[in-house]
């Protein structure tokens, strides 16, 4: 693999299906063998690529696991500027 993809802090859900596309093509995936590993359709994988507010936690954990994401949480830094929240 080329370049590694570089952590991020993630404020909105728009941005969580950003970094899953980009980590699923970065390994070379397609929707459909992302799909398989989760045991989902592909045009389930393509609409939660577009609307990640709808994946389930378990579902999260398994997409990051299919395309080799960690998901951590910890304390948010507070001297970046933030945008607005999208919960």
């Amino acid at each position: 693999m080329s370049a590694v993809l570089p952590s991020q802090p993630l404020i909105t859900a728009l941005q969580l299906g950003h970094v899953l596309k980009s980590a699923r093509k970065h390994r070379k995936l397609t929707q459909a063998q992302v799909a398989a590993r989760l045991g989902l359709s592909q045009n389930r994988v393509s609409y939660l690529e577009q609307h990640p507010d709808e994946l389930s936690f378990k579902q999260l954990l398994g997409w990051c696991a299919a395309v080799g994401l960690e998901l951590r949480l910890g304390p948010r830094d507070n001297t970046a500027p933030t945008e607005p929240v999208e919960w």
